[in-house]
């Protein structure tokens, strides 16, 4: 597929994903917290916050090691229709997400800037990359990073059978738990393209459907400023960035991450992920 053809479809995805958004079927998850139950609420606005600055936040999550003991099989968890799109408000909590990767060329540096500033992110990992990657699901699991699973080689469900969304999904978990020392336990469809099947095999292998508020739209190249400004003008508590570490040229979105990074900081936000449920 070309590439603006793939930009193409994955806009219009993304356009009915907001739509669906606006319908009034959004999630939070508390991140950071013991509380881990999700329930309905209505996205927040992500609208531009004010600038002074501010004393450079205290707040900075220990490293959490992915490794350990053998795990027994997932709890299941109720099947949801709709994905979560945001985390707890409290405290000006924000989470970065990171989709696609690892990457060798892109994500070592996002990894450097993230730990520069002792910050945690969630990284949706595609199969198909840990495999040849490994050392950096290695050090996301060193560094406490929480990574979720992406799918095997970034499909669009809504094409495949039941079968094959099951496939892409347990051979990623499968992938994960060699490398990072856990299985996962948070999913995100490629695209944004969620179907029954995949809110139904998610909860059955133990993985909460996460989405996001607010699209960086660093996939479509259009500049590091452009980044910036979307992100900065679009933080809010509670939002959930989507940015990438792969599935393209990620120069830019590797520059972005090193001057709103410091910025979210500096403005009080609480860079969080969500804690491991047991």
């Amino acid at each position: 597929m070309q590439k603006d053809q793939l930009f193409t479809r994955r806009r219009l995805l993304l356009a009915g994903g907001a739509a669906l958004g606006a319908a009034g079927t959004a999630g939070i998850v508390l991140a950071g917290s013991a509380a881990e139950t999700a329930g309905g609420a209505a996205a927040p606005a992500a609208g531009p916050q004010g600038r002074p600055a501010l004393k450079s936040s205290a707040f900075r999550l220990q490293p959490l090691t992915g490794y350990g003991p053998p795990r027994t099989a997932p709890r299941k968890l109720k099947v949801r229709t709709e994905p979560i799109t945001e985390i707890s408000r409290s405290g000006r909590r924000m989470m970065l997400t990171f989709d696609d990767g690892p990457n060798p060329n892109y994500t070592p540096h996002i990894l450097d800037t993230l730990a520069k500033y002792d910050v945690r992110a969630m990284f949706f990992l595609c199969g198909e990359c840990i495999v040849v990657n490994r050392e950096l699901v290695a050090r996301m699991a060193e560094a406490g990073h929480v990574v979720g699973n992406h799918t095997w080689t970034h499909p669009l469900l809504t094409t495949l059978n039941r079968r094959a969304i099951r496939d892409e999904m347990t051979s990623t978990s499968d992938a994960i738990e060699d490398t990072y020392g856990e299985r996962p336990q948070w999913f995100r469809a490629p695209y944004g393209a969620w179907n029954r099947a995949a809110f139904q095999l998610g909860a059955e292998m133990g993985m909460e459907p996460m989405a996001w508020t607010v699209d960086s739209t660093d996939w479509t190249e259009p500049g590091t400023r452009t980044i910036v400004d979307t992100i900065e003008n679009g933080a809010a508590p509670g939002v959930v960035i989507l940015s990438h570490d792969a599935g393209g040229d990620r120069s830019q979105s590797v520059k972005a991450l090193r001057e709103y990074l410091p910025y979210l900081l500096d403005n009080g936000y609480r860079l969080t992920v969500p804690r491991r449920r047991t």
